[in-house]
């Protein structure tokens, strides 16, 4: 590996850290980088696996030390869908990128209606419920979402701020907070499946993170000094450029594959 790649890695890390951290969907960069340097889906579907769990103790330490992380719940969230993930990551040896990307750019334009229609109800929280018990269902939810996530990861960040946000009532800010220790508490066991089948190049995930860890710091800090509004609009636009992707707007793994070459 040279210093092109290196470079490659680490800022498509740095990218994928900010991302992941505010919003969701930054593995799409990750993915398509990994596979445009020559790794199979599979491969780079475990290897993502790495720098999103050094990334998610980043974000996780971060959002703790600001004293915005809610632990009880967040933790309480974090058992159904570590289970969950736990199935995913064990269908995903055979994975199939195409039809969950639809599936992944489907949520997001939904998500994306419910950011403007009654904001105070889907991005300021509902105070009225954040002191409750969580609900059952919300126990079931989240283990589908584990299923989601341990079998791609890509865009699970947006399935876990709605179950957040519209289930157990936090704002964004608090809702990033938790989204992010339930990735951290599922991802150590979906890396270990990946590398049980030998799907995890550990060189190019370990780069990875180091671009991921800065992103993560430097997101979790803005999201908690810029407030609310900031992380929706950052989320807004991630949507929108992603789901472009997934619609077959454009195609980001080929702008990838063409930038790649010059940089030799």
């Amino acid at each position: 590996m040279g210093a092109v790649e290196i470079s490659i890695l680490i800022t498509a890390g740095l990218m994928v850290g900010f991302i992941n951290t505010l919003a969701g969907g930054g593995s799409i960069i990750s993915l398509s980088v990994l596979m445009m340097l020559g790794l199979p889906a599979t491969i780079a579907n475990g290897t993502n696996r790495i720098a999103i769990t050094i990334q998610t103790l980043t974000a996780t330490t971060s959002f703790r030390q600001q004293k915005v992380l809610e632990f009880r719940k967040a933790l309480y969230l974090s058992i159904p869908t570590i289970l969950g993930s736990l199935i995913g990551a064990w269908l995903a040896v055979d994975i199939r990128e195409d039809i969950f990307e639809k599936a992944v750019g489907i949520i997001m334009l939904v998500m994306l209606v419910f950011i403007f229609y009654k904001p105070h109800k889907y991005i300021y929280g509902r105070t009225e419920i954040t002191s409750k018990p969580l609900d059952w269902k919300l126990y079931l939810i989240f283990f589908a979402i584990g299923i989601y996530g341990g079998f791609i990861h890509m865009g699970v960040g947006y399935f876990l701020l709605a179950g957040i946000v519209g289930g157990a009532g936090f704002n964004l800010v608090k809702a990033n907070a938790i989204k992010v220790f339930i990735v951290l508490a599922y991802s150590p066991f979906t890396l270990l499946v990946f590398l049980w089948y030998n799907q995890v190049n550990w060189i190019y995930g370990l780069i990875l993170a180091i671009g991921n860890v800065t992103g993560a710091l430097i997101a979790s800090r803005l999201a908690v000094s810029k407030g609310v509004d900031f992380v929706k609009w950052v989320i807004v636009v991630i949507i929108l450029i992603t789901s472009a992707d997934m619609f077959g707007v454009y195609d980001f793994k080929s702008v990838v594959s063409g930038l790649l070459p010059h940089l030799h």
